[in-house]
């Protein structure tokens, strides 16, 4: 299946942010960047933002999220009331935190792992499904509202 994919950074995960909008697109998935769009230091809020808005008004499906060590982003995106935020530096905790918690945006750790990594993380996180079940009730709590 085909998704919409919006994905932004910060300076450190510029390159990592290039080649995995690459890698979706051989993939036949529609990106959607948002920046930043140079390897010149910037603030990752101001492009974690408008992906994690991305997913919360629909025009994406899912969001990714690559910096340093992806924690900013990471902590930004989770200040939306819809985003499910997950920090994964390996395909197996990729593919649970979509499995278990429906994570909705993907965050990456630039400087913490090799860019095959990052796109195998990609891979299986755009490939696996939630779950539902006993998870359901625990996802349906993590919101304040």
């Amino acid at each position: 299946m085909a998704y919409t994919i919006a994905l932004g950074g910060d300076h450190a995960g510029y390159t990592y942010k290039k080649e995995i909008i690459a890698y979706l697109e051989t993939q036949g998935h529609k990106t959607i960047d948002c920046g930043p769009f140079s390897e010149a230091s910037v603030d990752y809020p101001d492009f974690s933002h408008p992906v994690a808005e991305a997913v919360e008004t629909g025009k994406a499906t899912f969001g990714i999220l690559i910096c340093g060590s992806g924690n900013g982003v990471c902590m930004t995106a989770n200040k939306h009331q819809h985003i499910r935020a997950g920090l994964c530096w390996t395909p197996e905790i990729a593919m649970l935190t979509r499995q278990h918690n429906n994570a909705n945006v993907l965050c990456l750790p630039a400087r913490f792992i090799p860019i095959e990594e990052a796109i195998a993380c990609v891979k299986m996180f755009v490939e696996t499904a939630f779950e539902g079940g006993r998870h359901e009730g625990r996802v349906n709590k993590i919101a304040c509202a």
